[in-house]
């Protein structure tokens, strides 16, 4: 499939890299205003296609990523109007709340093949958790196509659109929440008295832990939970403490306030 991906920044940086280092790619064109950052691109990967051009960079392709702010969408939309054919081409949305509505809006054409998705940075290491939702007319070819590009930079899950903002909040700005985790357990290891860059192994393999044993038995956490914790231990001293702390009503509560 050829794809193209508008806007190179930090979330359409990662699916460059994460579709480039894969090779599953045929044929990947990026564009970008910046050409610094599109030369440092392609002296990484000689094989794809760069350019300035929007309205050229989407003329052949199967399927249009366009990953820029929100609000610079419809300035990008209107620009490559001209040289879309909807009829054939896929136009995906990684833009936060830009959804395929909106993107009927922007076109007055109620039959263009759209796709709303979300993915997470770690897509540059095959570990995005990515969420998708299909415009009302998008065929289910069509976003079968997408899912499987999304599917090359992790995992995805196809959802309503309604639930690709709550996806978000767990997901994209998740990944943020679960690195301040991190870094809280490192200064934890740090006043205990491990160096900085202890502590970061630490609590990066516990992290690697946790996931994986819960990835391997398909366990519910609070059953793997009751695993470690045994009467009056230390573990669950620390997890009540915890709990008395607010820790569970912290993560729901930054959850949710994106979506206020």
């Amino acid at each position: 499939m050829k794809v193209t991906v508008i806007g190179a920044g930090n979330m359409g940086g990662a699916l460059i890299h994460g579709w480039a280092k894969s090779g599953k790619v045929r044929e990947l064109t990026i564009a970008d205003k910046n050409e610094a950052l599109l030369a440092s691109f392609k002296e990484k990967y000689p094989t794809i296609t760069t350019t300035t051009d929007n309205h050229q960079a989407v003329r052949d392709a199967d399927i249009v990523v366009i990953v820029v702010k929100p609000w610079l969408v419809p300035i990008i939309l209107k620009e490559i109007k001209p040289a879309l054919n909807l009829t054939k081409q896929v136009l995906v949305s990684d833009a936060a709340n830009f959804t395929t509505d909106k993107l009927a809006e922007e076109f007055g054409n109620e039959y263009g093949q759209y796709v709303y998705v979300i993915p997470n940075i770690a897509a540059e290491y095959a570990a995005s958790m990515s969420f998708m939702a299909k415009g009302k007319n998008t065929s289910q070819q069509n976003l079968d196509r997408v899912k499987e590009l999304y599917d090359i930079v992790g995992d995805t899950l196809v959802v309503p659109e309604n639930l690709v903002g709550p996806g978000m909040m767990m997901a994209s700005s998740g990944i943020a929440y679960v690195m301040r985790y991190i870094r809280a357990q490192m200064s934890g290891g740090v006043e205990m008295g491990f160096y900085a860059q202890q502590a970061k192994q630490i609590a990066l393999q516990t992290m690697l832990g946790a996931v994986t044993l819960l990835k391997e038995t398909g366990m519910h956490p609070e059953e793997a939970i009751d695993k470690v914790t045994t009467p009056g231990g230390v573990t669950i001293k620390g997890l009540n403490e915890l709990e008395y702390s607010g820790f569970n009503a912290a993560v729901i509560k930054g959850l949710m306030a994106g979506l206020k």
